[in-house]
């Protein structure tokens, strides 16, 4: 059996202020050119790649972030942010919700309207 690790592979409307944006919440950028953006963070990695036509009102990219306890991490970024729990505001941070049948989670809308799903998982 070969381990590996899978990294999320989001878009970015322009590297300058995505790298700005996630630099808020402690990411650091591994590798930039003009093709392609690795970030990352304890471990965690995100992959950008450029989409300078998109539309973040109606993006459809996600990625999910499963961590054994989400509240310390929301209060860092919440401290790091005023970004608004505003439902269709883009960016946003929501504060932790439950959905039925789902672990305890928050989400994260970053600039270019991508849906992080941080999940408290054991």
């Amino acid at each position: 059996m070969t381990t590996g690790k899978i990294t999320a592979n989001l878009p970015s409307r322009d590297f300058d202020a995505t790298e700005r944006f996630y630099a808020m919440l402690g990411f650091q950028t591994e590798f930039r050119n003009a093709g392609w953006m690795i970030l990352s963070r304890e471990g965690m990695t995100v992959e950008f790649f450029p989409h300078p036509d998109l539309n973040p009102g109606t993006s459809c990219f996600s990625a999910c972030l499963r961590l054994p306890e989400i509240d310390s991490l929301h209060a860092e970024w919440r401290g790091a942010t005023d970004l608004p729990d505003t439902r269709n505001a883009i960016p946003r941070l929501t504060d932790p919700f439950t959905l039925a049948n789902a672990p305890r989670m928050f989400a994260l809308v970053d600039p270019d309207g991508s849906l992080w799903r941080v999940l408290e998982s054991a």
